[in-house]
């Protein structure tokens, strides 16, 4: 396979740069408020050393592990490696490591701090549906965010809301031993009550912005894997086979995968409040402006 003119896509660039400069005033603005309850100079900073400590270190392993993806090797996987291998040349980015999830949900993802450090998982389920020319095509898309580097956002982005959603937890039981010091207004209760409500909306909105900039990068994805495998058929034919599959899967495995919707290459579950917290567009959307790509053939 040549290499193949996949350029930048401007406008993802730009809503890259907005989420990630939107998430940074929500956290700089998360932290303040722990402050202003009293958490203490010494808290603040013990947290936020291990939020970028975890992070830099373990983000990809984290992802990976919650869908008990394991690295495996050519001698393992021959058939996605030379596909693997393939389209990163034909993207000009350096060849991703592989991994596959024993899990049934047919689906895919990447992953990864960096493109050097790049993960393209598939699960066994998606494995088992698609045939070798729909594979190709889906490796194609997830090739495609690691070329424009989504991955990466989303990877760091990711894991501030998890941590958000830990310090809920936290901020419970906290609550019911003692809490911040009294510096805060109100006491400590009732400050652990203020952070504890405060740390909520702080994930509702980070999740909110993650939706939002996770639907437009699946779109510059699909077109992106059409330029690198020139059948933009290939990929309506897997996200058609996918979608119809995916709702046979049963409903606790789903709700297990569900967390990772944001990497997915289709969710696993529905996105809530009128598509608000969505992490993708309709399927039907996706196949139009593929088949609008396949009518014109010049992609």
């Amino acid at each position: 396979m040549m290499q193949r003119n996949v350029g930048k896509d401007p406008q993802l660039q730009i809503r890259m740069m907005i989420t990630i400069f939107l998430l940074g005033l929500l956290y700089a603005g998360f932290i303040l408020t722990l402050w202003s309850l009293g958490a203490g100079i010494f808290f603040i900073v013990i947290l936020a050393v291990v939020m970028v400590g975890i992070q830099f270190t373990f983000s990809g392993r984290m992802v990976l592990l919650s869908m008990h993806a394991k690295l495996v090797s050519a001698k393992e996987e021959p058939g996605l490696y030379k596909m693997v291998e393939r389209l990163a040349f034909a993207a000009g980015v350096p060849k991703p490591r592989i991994a596959v999830s024993q899990m049934t949900i047919p689906n895919a993802f990447a992953t990864g701090r960096s493109t050097k450090s790049a993960v393209v998982a598939v699960t066994q389920g998606l494995k088992d549906l698609l045939n070798d020319r729909e594979m190709e095509a889906v490796l194609a898309h997830e090739i495609s965010h690691i070329k424009h580097r989504d991955m990466i956002v989303m990877t760091y982005a990711s894991f501030f809301a998890v941590v958000a959603s830990t310090l809920m937890s936290l901020f419970f039981w906290m609550g019911l031993f003692g809490g911040f010091s009294r510096r805060g207004r109100g006491g400590g209760g009732n400050a652990i009550i203020i952070a504890y409500v405060v740390t909520i909306l702080v994930w509702l909105l980070s999740q909110l912005l993650l939706a939002t900039l996770s639907r437009y990068r699946e779109f510059s994805a699909d077109r992106a894997a059409a330029q690198l495998t020139g059948r933009p058929a290939d990929l309506i034919s897997a996200l058609t086979r996918i979608n119809g599959t995916i709702h046979e899967v049963p409903k606790d495995d789903l709700r297990k995968a569900a967390s990772m919707n944001a990497f997915f290459i289709l969710p696993a579950m529905g996105g809530g409040i009128s598509g608000l917290f969505s992490t993708h567009p309709k399927v039907t959307k996706r196949i139009e402006r593929l088949q609008t790509m396949e009518a014109n053939l010049g992609l």
